[in-house]
């Protein structure tokens, strides 16, 4: 069975609130078997234009479970924190 990956590429527009999500989101991505694989970090772009500065790439078990926690209700809250402290591009994508 193929993996469900999230990517995210993300601007944080409030510092201050921001942090709240991050403490958030790990007791969500829990019960659909998310882990994280690259949370922030150093980055390079060689050819076009990021549209975020910090990336995360969040494994799940299977593309389903990824779209599942996307739109769970237990994610929703910690869904709306990020959307109110930055903008983003979410890409979730079916891979090995």
């Amino acid at each position: 069975m193929a993996y469900g990956y999230l990517f995210a590429q993300i601007t944080v527009t409030d510092p201050e609130i921001y942090p709240t999500y991050v403490a958030q989101v790990q007791d969500t991505l829990d019960p659909f078997g998310g882990e994280f694989l690259v949370r922030g970090g150093q980055a390079s772009v060689f050819e076009g234009e990021a549209p975020g500065e910090r990336n995360v790439l969040i494994r799940f078990p299977s593309y389903e479970a990824a779209l599942d926690w996307y739109h769970s209700d237990i994610y929703a809250d910690a869904k709306a924190v990020r959307q109110s402290a930055s903008t983003s591009v979410q890409t979730i994508v079916e891979g090995i």
